[in-house]
């Protein structure tokens, strides 16, 4: 299956790079969703202290790809700002956002 809903012959490479870049921020996810569980399910301490390393690193990649997403596909900037490391309710910030529109 391809990774494209429109043909690729008509996106420019900026499309494709942030096509890219958001698959491989769905697969780091996955990634930590995977190792978080076995990190759980696991009753071997030195394989959970493996398992949460590597776990770690995979967040460290997904940040890494959103920090490319917000330099790079508008909206992401102005979105994180918004909610990334906001104290309180998620909810009002969004309505605090919304009425300063």
């Amino acid at each position: 299956m391809t990774q494209y809903h429109e043909p690729v012959e008509i996106l420019d490479e900026k499309t494709r790079n942030i096509t890219r870049a958001i698959n491989s921020l769905k697969e780091e996810l996955e990634a930590v969703d995977w190792y978080n569980q076995r990190v759980n399910a696991t009753s071997d301490t030195e394989l959970k202290e493996i398992m949460a390393h590597n776990r770690d690193e995979e967040i460290e990649h997904a940040c890494m790809t959103l920090e490319w997403l917000r330099r790079n596909m508008d909206g992401w900037d102005e979105e994180l700002r918004t909610y990334l490391f906001a104290e309180g309710s998620i909810l009002e910030a969004e309505e605090a956002a919304e009425g300063a529109e």
